[in-house]
């Protein structure tokens, strides 16, 4: 990378698979093992946040550009794009064990905010939800065992945590 780098992300299926995103917008795809880079490619925006799906054929990206993406990473290809949510605060995106995206944002107002997407039809969320009304930035961390997603946002004192099911409304509030 020509800049700091932000985030790394191991593949979930190959072994020695890393992606690394920075600074500079580029992506890069490493064998870890023998420290070479695969392939290489560059999002239009700065990147947020990255997720593998869990067969590994695609990752989604979030961007300050508000866009969600999934794009191919043996191509560099963007398969399809929407706008995540609507306010400039940083996004964030993760892949569910069954293929739907689910991310955290804001609102134009300020008001944190989740959705979950399928991908063939990013622009329709499934559910889109607001929570409260604070600046912390929400991470999602999946459990694809128990399908949970657990909440925690910068500077809250509590974790969220949620059941991912495939009946409406789809995300279920458990317990904070």
């Amino acid at each position: 990378h020509q800049r700091g780098v932000r985030l790394i992300k191991w593949h979930p299926a190959a072994q020695n698979i890393l992606l690394s995103a920075g600074s500079d917008d580029q992506v890069i795809i490493w064998n870890v093992g023998t420290g070479e880079a695969l392939h290489s490619f560059s999002l239009p925006s700065q990147i947020f946040s990255a997720s593998w799906s869990w067969s590994g054929a695609d990752v989604v990206f979030t961007c300050k550009d508000k866009k969600l993406r999934i794009v191919n990473p043996r191509k560099g290809d963007v398969k399809e794009e929407c706008i995540a949510h609507e306010g400039m605060k940083p996004s964030q995106a993760v892949y569910t064990k069954d293929g739907k995206i689910f991310t955290t944002g804001f609102t134009k107002q300020s008001e944190r905010q989740y959705s979950l997407r399928e991908p063939g039809n990013l622009d329709n969320p499934l559910i889109l939800e607001n929570l409260d009304v604070t600046n912390g930035v929400m991470f999602p961390m999946y459990d694809p065992d128990a399908n949970l997603v657990y909440l925690c946002g910068k500077g809250d004192n509590v974790i969220r945590y949620f059941e991912i099911s495939d009946e409406k409304p789809y995300v279920h509030y458990i317990t904070t």
